[in-house]
């Protein structure tokens, strides 16, 4: 597969704190686990597990300011005085599970739990991806990642979004948002819809990515990211009518891995080295 017109780089988005809102960006630095600061922290259950928008959906609007060196980050949540805190890279280490993955965070204070705790009504606290993070990525480019559910990028395409969209519509249903997705990197300017499956191998801006797995969707897409209310069935409802994969889930947007460090920036052109022969079933 060749590409046709030239793709570009839409749109970018960090998420400093796993489940809650996201910042756009214009320009973004990418570490071998992404997006500087995307998904550095977390909010765990007192057995260590992450909150999620599948239960917790209200995370959405917790908006979160990390400064640009990682050392304060401010949590505001409208109705409610802000949670500032001095980011702890040595505080104690929990022990924390992403998706039945055993990681390790840094425990970010009380203030931070109690607040946490406040506002889910459970037991919550802080923490943060250790500065020696070792997490090991699987997938076809294996890699590494903070506290993303498997992979350190994301990348969705407009074409793919208005397919979905029409599909909703013809549902009956109000089309979606491609924030519901929560990619990293949104591409305009391919031809046809899902080409980000075919994607193998790309560079882009100072950033080389190689492909990790499609990403496999779940309720967290039925949330609207403004309100933080699910407004299900879709795009869930649609997915299933055609892009079911083996497990038996849904999949939207591929995951990628980071070959070589760099920065992307709205705008780049993506230029792909190498393509798969077919779509993965």
């Amino acid at each position: 597969m060749s590409p046709t017109p030239t793709a570009r780089v839409a749109a970018l988005a960090v998420h400093p704190v796993k489940g809650c809102a996201g910042q756009s960006l214009t320009t973004a630095e990418f570490t071998p686990a992404g997006i500087t600061h995307d998904r550095s922290f977390m909010v765990v259950d007192d057995d260590g597990d992450f909150r999620s928008q599948r239960r917790d959906p209200h995370m959405a609007r917790i908006v979160p300011d990390l400064a640009a060196d990682g050392s304060r980050l401010v949590l505001t949540v409208e109705g409610r005085s802000p949670l500032k805190v001095d980011v702890d890279p040595e505080g104690p280490r929990l022990d924390v599970t992403v998706h039945h993955n055993p990681l390790v965070g840094v425990d970010q204070g009380d203030e931070a739990a109690g607040w946490l705790t406040d506002l889910f009504g459970r037991p919550s606290r802080l923490v943060r991806v250790p500065d020696d993070n070792r997490r090991v990525t699987t997938g076809v480019t294996p890699g590494t990642a903070g506290f993303a559910d498997g992979h350190a990028v994301v990348i969705g395409s407009v074409t793919s979004l208005d397919l979905l969209n029409e599909r909703i519509v013809a549902n009956g249903a109000d089309p979606v948002p491609m924030e519901r997705f929560r990619p990293n990197i949104v591409v305009t300017g391919w031809a046809e819809p899902h080409t980000e499956d075919l994607v193998r191998r790309v560079r882009v801006g100072t950033t080389e990515l190689g492909y990790a797995k499609m990403c496999t969707r779940c309720a967290v897409t039925t949330v609207d990211q403004e309100t933080g209310v699910r407004r299900g069935p879709e795009p869930l409802r649609a997915l299933a009518a055609y892009r079911r994969v083996a497990d038996g889930g849904v999949a939207f947007c591929t995951k990628f891995a980071v070959t070589a460090p760099g920065t992307v920036s709205v705008g780049d052109a993506l230029d792909v080295t190498e393509w798969a022969d077919a779509p993965e079933a």
